[in-house]
């Protein structure tokens, strides 16, 4: 069975190894084996092959897997050979509260991921893909489809008429995009390419501010709200937008942190956040059970995931590499 593996530490992109592995074992009772058909970049992915994220030698990465079941084991009946799955990002953390435990065993980072052939796993590693998906599209769900998901919908609730803002034009924002027009939000987006703006539109943005152009993009997207602020914010940037995102937010609106691309750490305006009453809400995915609903809002809506580019599973430093360039629009995949 083919996989892909870290290399020595700390992994880098030039160490990452195409290998021959173990075929997945029969499974026991309360599991399937899943043939892997597809995977999808995240940062968090990124982070694990550039050694950003200490990661043992040898590590199959990819938190997100797609594929079909080809066997199941005694006393399985949520699944069926043929049924196409995608994976969880904490196969720990069922529902409710997260179990301590699930921090340390996500798929690519504390155990084993989804960058090879095949796996055989308990059965609530995984859930159903909607129906109609392909494994592509599937595998797109696990954690940037969960992450918007969440951010929107559990530890908020987005309703009609409620203001969205997203920033860029990767997996999370776009999910959020689509996900609170699904539930007749407006939305404003933010990104440094024009080009891109154009595609955020074209999916439904409300309002686009280039903050190449307009550095103080806070101000301008509390401008668009008649001053009233936004409901909430995608906050991917991190540090360095953080207090853009405080700015453009309502009294009493909520900032959903998810991202670090701006770095892991910087001075933050309290007296801004305190005098705002905002609630900055930290966020890592979600659980099975939010990826079970977020899967039934997806098949009653007709959504599909935006996929900007495919690459081999032998390719798969080339796509971190697009991915670096930022050249992508919504997800990338890996086809296995």
């Amino acid at each position: 069975m083919k996989a892909i593996q870290t290399g020595a530490t700390p992994s880098s992109l030039e160490t990452l190894q195409l290998v021959d592995i173990d075929d997945a074992t029969a499974p026991g009772a309360g599991e399937i084996t899943v043939s892997l058909q597809a995977s999808s970049l995240n940062y968090h992915d990124y982070a694990v092959v550039k050694g950003m994220i200490p990661a043992a030698q040898g590590r199959i990465p990819m938190s997100d897997g797609a594929g079909e079941v080809t066997a199941i084991g005694a006393g399985v009946t949520e699944y069926a050979v043929g049924d196409t799955v995608v994976s969880t990002f904490f196969p720990d953390w069922i529902d409710g509260e997260p179990p301590q435990s699930a921090f340390t065993r996500v798929p690519g980072d504390g155990i084993d991921g989804y960058a090879r052939d095949a796996i055989t796993a308990p059965t609530t590693w995984f859930t159903k893909a909607p129906k109609g998906y392909d494994a592509a599209q599937a595998s797109t769900l696990t954690c940037a489809g969960l992450t918007a998901w969440r951010a929107l919908f559990v530890d908020n609730a987005i309703k009609p008429g409620d203001i969205v803002l997203v920033q860029g034009s990767g997996g999370v924002s776009v999910f959020a995009l689509q996900f609170a027009k699904m539930a007749g939000a407006t939305v404003i987006a933010t990104s440094s390419s024009d080009a891109k703006l154009e595609k955020l539109k074209a999916l439904g943005a409300d309002h686009l501010i280039n903050y190449r152009e307009t550095e103080a993009w806070g101000p301008a997207a509390l401008g668009m709200t008649g001053g009233r602020g936004v409901d909430c914010v995608v906050e991917i940037g991190g540090p360095g937008t953080l207090d853009q995102s405080m700015l453009a937010t309502r009294v009493g609106g909520h900032i959903a942190l998810i991202g670090v691309l701006t770095g892991f750490a910087g001075p933050v305006q309290t007296a801004l956040l305190m005098s705002k009453n905002l609630r900055v809400q930290g966020l890592t995915v979600g659980s099975r059970a939010q990826q079970l609903d977020m899967i039934a809002a997806i098949e009653a809506n007709g959504i599909e995931p935006v996929i900007s580019d495919h690459f081999a599973l032998a390719d798969l430093a080339d796509a971190f590499r697009h991915q670096e360039a930022n050249k992508h629009f919504g997800k990338i995949c890996v086809d296995i």
